[in-house]
């Protein structure tokens, strides 16, 4: 397609936007001619070393005499090996691994993908297995559906068989463990090599997506246990809280309960994000299965039926025992503050106290500084009318006063005493200014 509008190289380029452009090509589906064999593991990540799957397949890339990409940062790689395919592709939690080869041996000869591989070099795929499954594609010509279904049956298991992919394939499995592996068996009438890739891709991603899912539930039997313990714990400590006589009591309370508030927190910390991830596989498992396209094959149930069976109801644990959590910590929550709230109003209640008996001791003081202050007037008064008796004496043996010392001094008291008495008021209304000035800045 032409294109009139020319790049103008000088334009600003957001740093992800190559990522971005690749991420809707991501993961792209294995074309697959019938017959073929397929092994697939997913291996959780090692926290410790993250980068340890791409190594891994860069030896490989080295083992099999070829340079691995420069690319880093892929997402999901081919390896040609010859007599075998390797699909490679790293997700948030884990990475899977999908050989495909070409069978040598007829239908149920126990033939993998997996013996084409360095035997060395499967064992040493780091991380933690969590899925591993074989899924054997034969054309419906070779090996007739009816038949197979007939044979499986006879076992007295469960089997699921469904029609996929607009009625041109078939898919059985009992989703038990054979070997280590789930097996699945997928035949070919008439889909055609993309379709049938898409088919054997979304089987593995349910696979893939319902064991992940199930990773919560095991957590979610440990936090109901933890649950049931703390709500009989939180109903003793409101009961404890009923019955409280004093505000040390009220601590107590107040210290065991925010004890278990941390608790409680410390669980929705450690498992809010197992919880959340196992709801987004669970509609991710949901999703593939219906873009299978099933079609119902006799009394046996579908890959949707089988699912809603056995995988919703550990599911739906899971995000009931999720609500819980949440209700719970949110209780809690609500519970402390109202003891919060009933120990706040006993500490004003006892600062109102502390400050009435504070102001009673500051109008004590007061009265008892007025009485000083007026012991102090006698005081300065009787020592300064002293000193004028003196004086008056030396004026009266000198000849300068006619007046007897005692009359002078007699005269001099009462205003010497209010001389004082004004120089003291004048000084305290000077102290009350100087005190009402911050106030008055403040405000």
């Amino acid at each position: 397609m032409a294109h009139n509008v020319a790049y103008n190289p000088h334009m600003r380029t957001h740093p992800l936007r190559p990522r971005l452009v690749d991420e809707i090509h991501a993961r792209p589906p294995v074309p697959l001619d019938a017959p073929t064999l397929v092994s697939f593991l997913a291996c959780m990540h090692d926290e410790n070393d993250p980068q340890a799957d791409r190594r891994h397949i860069d030896a490989l890339y080295t083992r099999l005499g070829q340079t691995p990409p420069d690319n880093e940062e892929a997402l999901h790689l081919l390896v040609d090996g010859g007599n075998f395919l390797l699909k490679w592709e790293r997700h948030i939690e884990f990475s899977s691994y999908a050989f495909f080869t070409r069978p040598q041996h007829a239908f149920c000869s126990g033939e993998t993908a997996l013996q084409y591989l360095p035997a060395d070099w499967v064992e040493a795929i780091p991380g933690q297995l969590v899925v591993a499954a074989h899924v054997d594609l034969f054309p419906s010509e070779t090996v007739q559906p009816n038949a197979l279904l007939a044979t499986l049956s006879a076992t007295g298991e469960a089997v699921v068989a469904t029609r996929v992919a607009s009625d041109s394939a078939w898919v059985f499995s009992d989703f038990r463990q054979h070997g280590d592996f789930t097996r699945f068996v997928v035949l070919d009438d008439g889909c055609g090599r993309f379709r049938a890739g898409r088919t054997v891709q979304r089987i593995l991603e349910i696979e893939t997506y319902r064991t992940v899912a199930l990773l919560a539930f095991p957590v979610a039997r440990e936090v109901g246990r933890l649950i049931d313990r703390a709500e009989a714990e939180l109903a003793s400590l409101i009961d404890r809280m009923g019955t409280a006589a004093s505000a040390e009591d009220d601590r107590a309370v107040l210290k065991d309960l925010t004890r278990l508030a941390a608790e409680v927190e410390h669980s929705v910390v450690n498992s809010n994000r197992r919880f959340s991830a196992a709801i987004a596989y669970y509609r991710l498992v949901q999703q593939r299965i219906g873009e299978l396209g099933e079609g119902k094959v006799g009394n046996n149930p579908s890959l949707k039926s089988f699912m809603e069976r056995r995988l919703a109801p550990a599911l739906g644990t899971v995000d009931a025992i999720s609500r819980q959590q949440e209700e719970l910590s949110a209780r809690i929550a609500r519970t402390s503050q109202l003891l919060r709230t009933r120990v706040d109003i006993e500490l004003e209640q006892q600062n109102q106290e502390l400050l009435a008996q504070m102001n009673r001791r500051t109008r004590l003081q007061l009265r008892l500084q007025q009485t000083v202050e007026g012991l102090s007037i006698a005081a300065i008064t009787y020592y300064a009318s002293q000193l004028v008796h003196y004086l008056a004496k030396g004026a009266k043996e000198l000849g300068w006063s006619p007046l007897a010392p005692e009359i002078v001094t007699a005269v001099s008291i009462p205003c010497i005493a209010l001389a004082v008495a004004f120089a003291g008021r004048k000084l305290r209304r000077k102290l009350a200014q100087a005190d009402a000035e911050p106030a008055a800045t403040t405000h």
